[in-house]
């Protein structure tokens, strides 16, 4: 199938088909043709086309050379020419053209559009003809306030060092038009560069006054007003987001934990707390909860971003504080975060955190934002950022999390509800589905339910429901592990025992006591063994439970059950 022409009169009048440009003949042929193009597909007689082309001072065999143009056009523009004939005259049917494109996205008005637009000029509109003045200048205008649109563009979007430069490149081309002044003025004000800003008002002052005795106009005039009454109207628009998801209706307890972090937070600079602790342990539903707590705080709103979902967290960000159309290269964003959020009173939430260098470019201008991070690991390369390591639940607040869940039952028979608290370990993802279950069986009694809840044996058929929704934080943990330490996580889980002595775990493992030592460690670190002690380590039940349903290497299970023979 053969390629459609495109034309291009924004610049040298051309034409291409695919990668190769056609030859169009001398200037006047290429004139004919570019009166064509410009009429939009109406039909132009010959002599209309005699009179574009010599304006009243036609050769006097005029007429025979527009048809031979147009023969000759046509044929360097086979096989599917668009130059048709239409009542007497001719006419460009449906061209493919620059000028047609620059003027749609000219309309759309957006920043992507038109620098899309001004990525179409390739030089002076119709250059290498004769004639066409008035639609040169016409264009030349357009192209003017296409570079101005895309200033405001940027500036609006925070993005002042491009506008800037731009706005220069216009200015000294031409060094007389006063809106590229009045924009530049803006955006060096809103880099904090007020001096600068009037310094441009000065400039044009004078330019103007010598080059043609006049004062700059009322735009200018006023934008210089404002900037000297530090005008608060001159700032940014302030998006204020309030993006923290809801509230657990069910939330429960770590009310110290809330009272130390609320304290945090508050204090001057840009505080940086961070969560850590087992998956499901409850550090995105605390740092939401706290984050509502605190959010009066933080008048200039709450941001929210999920870091293991999120394609692209810095410009998430920017779009979430109102900059629609955030910068190309990673190293502008983090600039310019950091300018749109200096000074401002913002909440900040980074959920599932992964490494350091994931949380560094987020981190907020100075003067009155906060940061709450949540991560299964301490992220080392954060000397800023306070930890917290989160545990279960107190056995108290276990309780009171039941009893929001399931109702008095758990008062009914509390021996049977404290010993299903220590089952769970006061892990809450634990108790949020052991209370689901028991809900939703409201004929059990907690002792009943004690007994039928639980996991079943290894190779059962069915696994019930609850199971599912205590290990699925487990899983993803699991996923994140070494062969090595998910082998030891299942393998050391058959040491029947309530502690694990380091050299109990090497026989096991049948390693070296300082390689043992080292995964272990890194176990703890992941939160899926506790320290018990000196080379001593212990699983929290939910976790044993859930290691011993994994596939572990049966000759470290046998060695494991020799050690406990």
């Amino acid at each position: 199938m053969t390629e459609s022409v495109r034309f291009e009169v924004l610049g040298p009048v051309r034409a291409w088909r695919g990668d190769v440009e056609l030859e169009l003949g001398p200037p006047q042929q290429r004139a004919a043709l570019a009166v064509l193009l410009l009429q939009g597909g109406t039909s132009l007689s010959p002599a209309q086309l005699v009179e574009a082309l010599w304006a009243g001072a036609e050769p006097r065999a005029a007429t025979g050379m527009v048809r031979s143009y147009i023969s000759r056009l046509r044929h360097a523009l086979e096989p599917d020419t668009p130059i048709k004939s239409i009542s007497g005259g001719y006419a460009m049917v449906t061209p493919a053209l620059d000028l047609t494109e620059f003027q749609h996205l000219l309309a759309a008005g957006d920043a992507r559009s038109l620098r899309a637009a001004l990525a179409l000029w390739h030089g002076t509109p119709l250059s290498g003809v004769n004639g066409f003045e008035a639609e040169r200048v016409r264009l030349e205008q357009l192209r003017l306030k296409a570079i101005e649109d895309l200033a405001a563009a940027d500036i609006e979007a925070g993005r002042h060092v491009e506008a800037t430069a731009a706005l220069s490149d216009l200015i000294a081309e031409q060094p007389l038009r006063e809106r590229p002044r009045e924009l530049q003025m803006l955006a060096l004000y809103r880099s904090g560069r007020q001096a600068e800003a009037l310094d441009v008002f000065t400039h044009i002052q004078r330019l103007l006054e010598d080059e043609l005795g006049l004062y700059p106009g009322p735009e200018l005039r006023e934008m210089q007003r404002r900037i000297l009454s530090s005008d608060p109207t001159l700032a940014a628009t302030i998006t204020r987001p309030t993006q923290l998801p809801p509230e657990l209706p069910e939330f429960a307890g770590r009310s110290e934990e809330l009272a130390d972090l609320s304290d945090a937070l508050t204090r001057p600079g840009v505080p940086v707390i961070a969560l850590e602790g087992l998956a499901g342990i409850g550090k995105t539903t605390l740092a939401i909860q706290l984050g509502h707590q605190i959010a009066r705080s933080f008048p200039d709103g709450q941001l929210f971003t999920d870091l293991a979902t999120s394609p692209d967290p810095l410009a998430e960000l920017l779009r979430g504080i109102g900059v629609t159309d955030p910068p190309p290269s990673p190293s502008e964003r983090a600039a310019l975060w950091r300018t749109r959020t200096t000074g401002r009173r913002l909440l900040l939430v980074l959920d599932d955190a992964q490494d350091a260098d994931q949380i560094r470019p987020l981190l907020p201008g100075a003067g009155g934002s906060a940061v709450v991070i949540t991560a299964r690991q301490r992220l080392y390369g954060l000397p800023y950022a306070h930890w917290q390591k989160l545990v279960g639940l107190t056995p108290p607040e276990s309780l009171t999390l039941l009893e929001r869940l399931i109702g008095p039952r758990t008062a009914l028979d509390l021996s049977a509800t404290q010993e299903l608290i220590r089952r769970t370990a006061g892990l809450p993802q634990v108790l949020q589905a052991v209370g689901a279950r028991v809900a939703s069986r409201p004929d059990w009694t907690m002792t009943q339910a004690l007994q039928r809840l639980g996991r079943p044996a290894p190779g059962s058929p069915i696994t019930p429901p609850e199971c599912w929704a205590i290990e699925k934080p487990y899983e993803s943990a699991l996923a994140q592990l070494s062969p090595a330490q998910s082998h030891a996580f299942s393998a050391l889980s058959h040491l029947n025992t309530p502690t694990i002595q380091l050299s109990q775990a090497a026989a096991a493992l049948n390693l070296p006591l300082p390689d043992t030592a080292a995964l272990l460690e890194s176990l703890v670190d992941a939160h899926l063994l506790e320290p018990a002690g000196p080379d001593t380590y212990s699983y929290q039940e939910p976790l044993q439970a859930f290691a011993r349903s994994r596939p572990g290497q049966k000759n470290w299970i046998d060695t494991a059950e020799r050690q406990n023979a």
